[in-house]
């Protein structure tokens, strides 16, 4: 618990790569990524993976370790981020945690309930009811079992209402019980900061990145994965945003006016992702809030580096 690790967070197209990679070639860094859609490999474009070039001014972690049909979780990224820190410090190179999961981040540094482990003929009968009938069904199963748990989640995000179902099923006790009970005890501290933006300059970033990710070709990376049968609708990796509205679209016939439609999803469904970031982000404790639209990246990679310095020389 002695090391205390800069956390860059922060919504999606928050400029949190940019401002992390000024500070860890300033720091002697290396990044551990936290960021839910950058597991599974040959999801690149939709996923805003750090390019070829970023990766080669800092060494990443935990990006593209995954198929898009494996599981993976908040409880499992936390073990295996504690280990590559535990490494990178015994190395001497500084870790950063980057990126906007904030279950990840806060099961890394606050950790997470012990709940039953998964069973996968419960969760496969799930998952193929997601698929026949659609989430929205099984989040009104979920409000009629754990009312709490539900009103956290969002009716079409079938993995957190799969798994909600499944620990009722198994045990018999609702999710929002489980998660009274004790926790996994972290062994690091993070230094947060939070990356902020004006609304409206958020909302105009967001628009440019799926601009630019259609044009750069999210949906023949899509159609790809779905013919190779890498991707398909009721895999997790299917839910993300910018995945399952063209995985939609394409169902649909795939027209020039339907992925037109779909790429304006896009947009809005990521607004929405990013009002949920900052509702997680609001909640962590000693937060360094920063606005890098107004500071802009250089001086908020050097802001937080400073400030870091700072603490650590004091103890802090």
């Amino acid at each position: 618990m002695d090391h205390r690790i800069i956390t860059i967070v922060g919504p999606t197209a928050s400029g949190k790569t940019s401002v992390a990679l000024d500070v860890a070639e300033t720091v002697g860094g290396e990044i551990v990524s936290a960021d839910s859609r950058q597991l599974y490999r040959h999801m690149d474009i939709g996923t805003a993976k750090p390019t070829v070039e970023e990766r080669a001014r800092a060494r990443h972690h935990i990006i593209d370790i995954l198929e898009p049909e494996e599981r993976y979780d908040a409880s499992r990224y936390a073990d295996d981020a504690e280990d590559i820190i535990a490494t990178l410090i015994e190395q001497g190179v500084e870790p950063l945690v980057v990126g906007g999961t904030g279950l990840y981040v806060r099961s890394l540094f606050e950790g997470l309930f012990k709940g039953p482990g998964r069973d996968d003929a419960i969760r496969r009968e799930l998952e193929d009811r997601v698929v026949a009938v659609g989430a929205p069904v099984l989040h009104a199963e979920l409000v009629e079992v754990d009312p709490v748990t539900a009103e956290r989640i969002h009716e079409n995000d079938s993995t957190r209402i799969v798994r909600a179902l499944e620990v009722f099923t198994l045990t018999g006790i609702p999710l929002s019980e489980w998660q009274q009970g004790p926790s996994r005890q972290p062994r690091y501290r993070p230094a947060y900061y939070a990356l902020t933006l004006d609304r409206e300059a958020l909302h105009n970033r967001i628009s440019t990145r799926v601009d630019r990710m259609m044009e750069s070709g999210l949906v023949e990376e899509i159609r790809d994965l779905l013919v190779s049968r890498r991707l398909r609708p009721g895999f997790a990796a299917a839910d993300a945003v910018g995945y399952r509205e063209i995985i939609e679209a394409l169902a649909d016939g795939g027209s020039p006016e339907r992925l037109s439609a779909a790429a304006e999803d896009i947009k809005t469904n990521t607004r929405r992702y990013a009002r949920r970031q900052m509702t997680w982000f609001r909640s962590l404790d000693e937060v360094t809030w920063l606005d890098v639209g107004t500071l802009g990246v250089a001086a908020t990679a050097g802001t937080i580096v400073s400030d870091w310095r700072t603490a650590t020389a004091q103890g802090r």
